[in-house]
């Protein structure tokens, strides 16, 4: 086990504690390193939930006779949870699965298609409606009761829902992670070892300058072992662009790699035309662009449409697994994940520097976008905060693509906080996925979605619906 001389507590308080994935990632995590003394507080709306992990974490906690000790307790009240936290984690579901079906089959039955539907396109703007009201509610309760706190936010759409948190309570000191561009690390250390001809480089080891908006990610500085791996890149993109590639092969019973998993032939695409490497996973890159670039033949590009179907029969899965562990079955291996959280919260609280892509407002770090405008740059974490790093800018035709959906994602988080329902329409048909839909089509279309979410919105939104 791995052993520093990080040894102060730490108080963590988790909402969306419930959680099947990133709870239970967080407290493996906090296994495997050993070196955390946390007490870890879950609230979640699903009380239940959050105590069936209490007890797992504990498990997990048990389990390791010579690590930290951490604490694991189910809080009741969200103000329970985060009185004096140091931490606080986010993640929830913004509704239902059932409410991200709508966002994609409404959508569909207009010709529209989506890959994910949980950060722009008409899926990622209803979804956004939804959860702007409840992130609001959880941001001013932190400056309530822990107004000093760290705060993580690990919730889809992330830009828009991380702006809500400063737009709410300025002063938080608060930032979005996203794992997505560890794929282009790990390839950056692939291509590094094969240059050696040996394995010596992890995913750790690649060293990426991140700049652009969460989802719609590029790296135009990559180094491994102090090696610039940007032309050896962009010449394995031209090798593999008319093919994709994949480190191992996809295997066909696997249902999740098939829709979760992509072959690289988007990121490749995208690295080609503008001489800089994607780095969001394919199934995210697409919905930024017009339809017709690459989601009307998905299939030829090789990445899937996530059906919400197969969501709810994996998040059975995993409540049938969970509910196994909580009545004894043995505990899977604490295995690090590839989640820099804990790295981030033994930086913040006085252990080593630790520096990943994170989303915070801008201050400079990437040029080109207005001020305030949440972006994806690295960022150094240490006992003096978080410090963005500057990034630089965009190549010119990204900017044009990128910064349109960083300004509706401001205007979006603005709309919503103060209630201007006619300004939600306008907003929602200027999405690029909208090119080719008629004014009055995408007029009806916004409303018949309103009106299937308007019983998880507050009275003054869910009168956009009009007559749908």
């Amino acid at each position: 086990m791995q052993k520093t001389e990080y040894t102060r507590p730490v108080t963590i308080a988790y909402v969306g504690g419930g959680s099947l994935n990133w709870a239970t990632k967080l407290m493996g995590d906090l296994a495997q390193d050993g070196t955390v003394p946390a007490t870890v507080r879950l609230y979640d709306l699903d009380h239940a939930a959050a105590e069936r992990n209490a007890r797992i974490g504990t498990r997990y906690a048990a389990r390791s006779e010579t690590g930290a000790p951490v604490t694991y307790t189910a809080e009741r009240t969200l103000e329970a949870a985060l009185r004096g936290a140091d931490i606080v984690i986010i993640s929830i579901l913004p509704g239902s699965f059932e409410d991200m079906a709508n966002d994609i089959a409404i959508p569909e039955r207009y010709g529209i298609r989506q890959s994910v539907g949980d950060t722009v396109g008409p899926g990622g703007f209803i979804r956004a409606m939804r959860a702007i009201p409840m992130i609001a509610e959880i941001g001013r309760a932190i400056a309530n009761h822990c107004p000093e706190a760290y705060v993580c936010n690990l919730t889809n759409p992330m830009s828009v829902l991380t702006g809500t948190l400063y737009a709410v309570f300025p002063q938080i000191r608060a930032w979005g992670s996203c794992h997505e561009v560890i794929k282009t690390r790990k390839i950056m250390a692939y291509l590094a070892n094969r240059q050696a001809g040996e394995v010596l480089y992890g995913y750790r080891n690649a060293k990426v300058n991140v700049l652009g908006i969460n989802h719609f990610t590029f790296v135009d500085r990559a180094a491994v072992g102090g090696i610039d791996m940007m032309p050896a890149f962009l010449d394995f993109a031209r090798e593999h662009h008319a093919t994709g590639w994949r480190e191992s092969p996809l295997d066909p019973a696997n249902e999740h790699d098939r829709y979760f998993t992509d072959s690289f032939r988007v990121k490749f695409d995208l690295s080609l035309r503008f001489g800089i490497a994607a780095a969001a996973g394919d199934r995210h890159l697409v919905e930024f662009l017009p339809q017709s670039w690459y989601l009307d033949d998905h299939a030829a590009w090789k990445f899937g449409l996530t059906p919400v179907e197969f969501r709810m029969r994996e998040r059975q899965e995993k409540v049938d697994y969970a509910d196994a562990l909580d009545k004894g079955a043995e505990l899977p291996p604490a295995r690090a994940s590839d989640e820099a959280i804990v790295e981030q919260i033994k930086a913040l609280m006085g252990g080593p520097e630790h520096v990943s892509n994170v989303n915070l407002p801008n201050r400079g770090q990437l040029a080109g976008f207005a001020e305030g405008t949440i972006v994806e740059t690295n960022a150094r974490f240490s006992a003096l905060g978080i410090q963005p790093i500057v990034a630089g800018r965009l190549p010119k035709g990204l900017e044009l693509l990128a910064r349109p959906h960083a300004d509706r994602q401001n205007a979006l988080v603005a709309s919503v906080l103060s209630e201007d329902v006619d300004a939600l329409l306008p907003l929602f048909v200027s999405d690029p996925l909208f090119a080719a839909l008629p004014q009055h089509k995408a007029t009806r279309l916004f409303r018949e979605m309103v009106t299937a979410t308007q019983h998880r919105l507050p009275e003054s939104l869910a009168r956009a619906g009009g007559a749908a």
